[in-house]
Parts: structure tokens; C-alpha cells; sequence
């Protein structure tokens, strides 16, 4: 199935709208598999440089994962005030580590306004963020995590250096 919500000024992007290829990846912060998958990503990252795109939406897989949803809070609170990705990283960084005083913890070294950031992790707003990115992988066929998809088309593959960046390399031409 391929990708039904295309990538958007919504979105959490890494790279240029110049980029030749678009990877796309619903993760969930508290998934081993996107753990083990965010290495090839940055592996990847450095190898394409400006032909790459990257897109981060949120899959939290909550009825394997009890955390994971608190943590796709904590990374768009962040992002509320410009810090997704470097929140982003701190979560998976701190993968076992989800509890609301680690969540402000990470806040704090982000220089974060807290009283904000509590606020933006308890919002409206934030939940219907996360749904819609959730709601967007339903529709493309997501079921799992990591799930990615490359020029709006699902990769199948495993998720390996060598496998992914093929695909990539693929797309490209």
C-alpha cells in the first residue's frame, strides 16, 4: 500500500524540499525495532546528504508499549517550541526512561519553557497531532513499527544499511 498522506508543513522534516528521495518513517519512541532502525537512518543520512528527506511521523504502538504515547507527547511539546528532533533523539537515547520526571528532565536540558512544555504535553492540540499522524499510517497500511515508505511507496524490505539504502539508491534514478 502506498503512503495516502503526503508529507506536509505538519509534518517533523529533516533535509531539503529539494530532496530526490523521501523516506518517511512512522516509529514508535519505545519500539527496540526503531531503536535498532534509527542508527541506519543517520547511517544513511550522512551517506545521502542533501539528496535525502527525511520525515518522522508518530505510530505509538500503546497496547505493546505503555509508554510510547507519553513519549510522542513529550516530542511534539518539544517540537511546539523547536525541539522535535533534538527531543526526538533524547528519547531514544533514553528508551526505558519515560516517566514524567525523565520527560521534564529532558525538557529542562533542552532549555525548554517547563510550564510550556507541561502544558503542550497535556493539550488538545498535541493529542490530535499524534492522531493524525497515527490515523494517516492506518490508512497507508501501517501495522507496525518501523514502517517506511520511500517517494510515497512502502518499503518492504528489512530494515538494514544495505537493504534501505538500495531502495533509496533506486529512487533515486
Amino acid at each position: 500500500m502506498d503512503l495516502t498522506t503526503s508529507v506536509g508543513e505538519n509534518d517533523h522534516i529533516q533535509g531539503g524540499r529539494s530532496a530526490l528521495v523521501t523516506l518517511v518513517e512512522y516509529g514508535d519512541f519505545e519500539c527496540p525495532y526503531c531503536l535498532k532502525a534509527r542508527s541506519v537512518i543517520e547511517a544513511i543520512k550522512k551517506i545521502e546528504g542533501e539528496k535525502l528527506r527525511f520525515v518522522f511521523r508518530n505510530f505509538p504502538l500503546s497496547q505493546i508499549h505503555a509508554h510510547a504515547i507519553h513519549a510522542a507527547y513529550a516530542a511534539e511539546a518539544a517540537a511546539r517550541q523547536g525541539k522535535f528532533w533534538e527531543m526526538h533523539d533524547l528519547l531514544f537515547d533514553n528508551q526505558y526512561a519515560f516517566e514524567d520526571q525523565s520527560l521534564i528532565g529532558y525538557a529542562q536540558s533542552l532549555d525548554l519553557n517547563i510550564d510550556q512544555f507541561v502544558k503542550d504535553m497535556n493539550s488538545q492540540e498535541t493529542a490530535e497531532k499524534i492522531n493524525e499522524d497515527f490515523l494517516s499510517g492506518v490508512k497507508s497500511g501501517v501495522n507496525g513499527t518501523p514502517t517506511f515508505f520511500i517517494n510515497g511507496v512502502r518499503f518492504n524490505g528489512p530494515t538494514e544499511l544495505k537493504a534501505l539504502r538500495e531502495a533509496i539508491e533506486a529512487a533515486m534514478k
